[in-house]
C-alpha cells in the first residue's frame, strides 16, 4: 500500500443520467475513501468540472475559452464541496482547498497547510484546478501531486480499465496495457492525460494508476495495488 495519494476524479463520473449528481456514486465514493483512510492511508482528490461545463465548450457556446475555464474552475469548487459533504456524512474530516480565494466557502490552498491537513488524517480535495485558464484538472492533478510528495496518482477512468493501445469502446481488439513508460505515452500519443500533465509526473517521477472507478471497490483495490489497471512510470 502507499501512505499518501492523490486520487483524480472526473465530473462526468459523478452525475447521474438525470442530473449533475448521482446520490449513490458519491456516497459509495465516500465509503470508499473512508475505508482506504482506515487503511492508514493519507488520501487527497482533484476532481474535475465536465459535468458543468468543459473548455472545448467555448465556441459552442461562443464565450471566450478563458471564460469558459474559469466557469469550469467554479464547476471543480462545487464538485469538491459536494464530495466534501458526502465523506463528511459518513464521518470522515474533510477540507476544501481552492486555488482560487473564496473564503467563506473553503480554505485558500497552501501546500504546507494542505500537507498538515493530510497527516492528521483529514482528506483534503483541492477545487479550482490551478486557479488559471488553459490549464486541466489532470494538470493539476499532477502539480497537486508534485507539491505534496504523492506516492502515486491514482486516475479514477470511467468505465475504462486501464489505457488501451486504441479505444476499447469501438475496438473489441484493443490491447490494454499493463505497465508504460511516460515516454511511451507522450510518443504514442496515448489518450491517459494531456501532455503537460504527463511531462510534469515523468520530471517528477510520480507513478501513476489508471482504473475504473465503476467496478466495485476499485478505489480501495487501487489504493491498495490490487485493481486492474495501467501502471504508468518514469521507467517501466
Amino acid at each position: 500500500m502507499y501512505k499518501r495519494v492523490l486520487l483524480k476524479l472526473s465530473g462526468e463520473a459523478l452525475a447521474s443520467d438525470s442530473g449533475i449528481f448521482s446520490r449513490e456514486v458519491l456516497e459509495d465514493v465516500a465509503a470508499q475513501i473512508k475505508t482506504v483512510v482506515e487503511d492508514g492511508i493519507e488520501v487527497a482528490i482533484v476532481v474535475g468540472g465536465g459535468n458543468f461545463v468543459r473548455g472545448r465548450m467555448a465556441d459552442e457556446l461562443g464565450i471566450d475559452r478563458t471564460q469558459v475555464d474559469s466557469m469550469g474552475m467554479l464547476g471543480t469548487v462545487i464538485n469538491a464541496l459536494a464530495i466534501q459533504g458526502a465523506l463528511e456524512a459518513q464521518g470522515v474530516p474533510t477540507r476544501v482547498q481552492t486555488a482560487i480565494d473564496m473564503i467563506k466557502v473553503a480554505e485558500p490552498y497552501i501546500p504546507r497547510r494542505a500537507v498538515r491537513h493530510l497527516e492528521k488524517g483529514r482528506v483534503v480535495v483541492f477545487g479550482a484546478g490551478t486557479g488559471s485558464a488553459f490549464f486541466s484538472t489532470d494538470t493539476t492533478a499532477a502539480l497537486r501531486a508534485s507539491e505534496i510528495k504523492a506516492d502515486v496518482i491514482l486516475m479514477a477512468k470511467n468505465g475504462v480499465d486501464g489505457v488501451y493501445d486504441s479505444d476499447p469502446r469501438l475496438n473489441p481488439n484493443a490491447k490494454r496495457y499493463e505497465s508504460l513508460s511516460y515516454k511511451d505515452v507522450l510518443q504514442q500519443e496515448l489518450a491517459v492525460m494531456d501532455s503537460t500533465a504527463t511531462s510534469m509526473c515523468m520530471n517528477n517521477d510520480i507513478d501513476l494508476i489508471v482504473f475504473n472507478m465503476n467496478e466495485k471497490n476499485n478505489i480501495i483495490k487501487a489504493a491498495r495495488g490490487e485493481a486492474t489497471a495501467t501502471r504508468v512510470a518514469r521507467e517501466v
